[in-house]
């Protein structure tokens, strides 16, 4: 005799879902055509069929413990094909929102990031702590050039900045500890560390993305914010560690090649995002898809490469408007380093794991 299954839905995930973009999440009628057009899903374990069942019937635990979610890129084509209009894609996207918000370490950060009635609180506190420094960290000798360091001393800022990093990378390993214990819960006993390097080969190259037939170039920004981010980080930690330890002094001479690199990866963001905003925006579909936490991240992405580029220019032409420029630039890499665990950023992160959890990530 089969084993019965007693189902108690979750009637507020299924609500957060709908409002999250899976609006249309009802009018599956479990044909399977998602499954059967998605070239990304495995023949053991397709995706996204079962997992917009389980959306349906409110099975929150269930699915948001699912590696699937995470092996599916958004490209679009189970949407294109589907003949109830039910958006599978969109679906997915709404879940794996609820799962960066289910897993997040705090949780009520998690849903702070998520509510746009939070976002005034999110930004006040880099502010303050940004403008404190501005009225009255010690600073250094005068120049008589601009310097951003006359105003904010670039040592407390590289502190500042290694110490909000070191808090982040404890709480994505609080938030992927709950993902990690709901992997195992649900039955998915693959180890992940024998995973991660072709996953994080897979997450690096985007190769399953290469197999998707709709909004293809997605892969094209994706990759070049990825790569621009990586290159910026480099820059950042080499230099930071340098200028705290006296090896280097800011602002970098423009041939420096940290500098050149820094240039290099911020246009890489920059086209990147500006890649990724066009596909969502000329998708009118996509378009009212969008939920404030697609947004969030992106935005903010964009505004800390083009205020850093601006902060640049305004050096170099020597106004005192670089100092304000520069203040949101610091307020927005704050906000984008500290909510990373809660916000779009989290997805590398947790398809990375998923990836590697699933053998996803080795050729598969």
């Amino acid at each position: 005799m089969a084993e019965a299954l007693l189902v108690q839905p979750d009637t507020a995930f299924i609500r957060r879902v709908v409002a999250a973009g899976g609006g249309d999440l009802k009018k599956c009628m479990q044909c399977g055509t998602c499954s059967a057009v998605c070239e990304l899903a495995p023949e053991d374990a397709p995706f996204p069929r079962k997992q917009m069942l389980e959306a349906q019937w409110g099975l929150k635990e269930r699915v948001l413990a699912d590696p699937a979610l995470w092996l599916c890129h958004y490209c679009g084509d189970c949407t294109a094909r589907c003949p109830r209009g039910a958006r599978p894609g969109d679906v997915m996207g709404a879940l794996r929102r609820e799962a960066v918000r289910h897993f997040a370490a705090p949780r009520w950060m998690g849903a702070a990031v998520a509510s746009p009635r939070a976002v005034v609180w999110l930004f006040l506190l880099p502010v303050l702590i940004f403008a404190a420094i501005a009225g009255w960290a010690p600073k250094g000798p005068a120049t008589a050039e601009m310097e951003f360091a006359n105003l904010f001393p670039i040592p407390l800022l590289e502190a500042l900045f290694f110490g909000v990093s070191g808090l982040v990378l404890v709480l994505f390993g609080w938030s992927l500890s709950r993902y990690l214990r709901a992997l195992r819960a649900a039955g998915y006993r693959a180890a992940v560390l024998p995973g991660l390097a072709p996953a994080l080969r897979e997450i690096l190259a985007h190769t399953r993305f290469a197999r998707c037939g709709q909004h293809r170039d997605q892969r094209l920004g994706h990759l070049l914010t990825l790569w621009g981010f990586l290159g910026l980080g480099v820059v950042g930690t080499a230099v930071g560690i340098g200028t705290m330890t006296g090896l280097m002094r800011t602002p970098l001479a423009m041939g420096s090649p940290f500098k050149i690199l820094a240039n290099l990866a911020a246009a890489a963001i920059l086209a990147g995002v500006l890649l990724l905003l066009a596909v969502r925006l000329r998708d009118p579909a996509r378009r009212a898809a969008g939920t404030y936490f697609d947004w969030f991240f992106l935005l903010i992405l964009a505004g800390v490469v083009a205020t850093g580029i601006a902060a640049q220019i305004l050096r170099l032409i020597q106004t005192p408007a670089m100092y304000a420029v520069y203040f949101v630039h610091l307020v927005l890499i704050f906000a984008l380093f500290l909510y990373a665990p809660y916000s779009k950023f989290a997805h590398l992160v947790y398809r990375t794991v998923a990836l590697a959890a699933s053998g996803a990530g080795r050729g598969g």
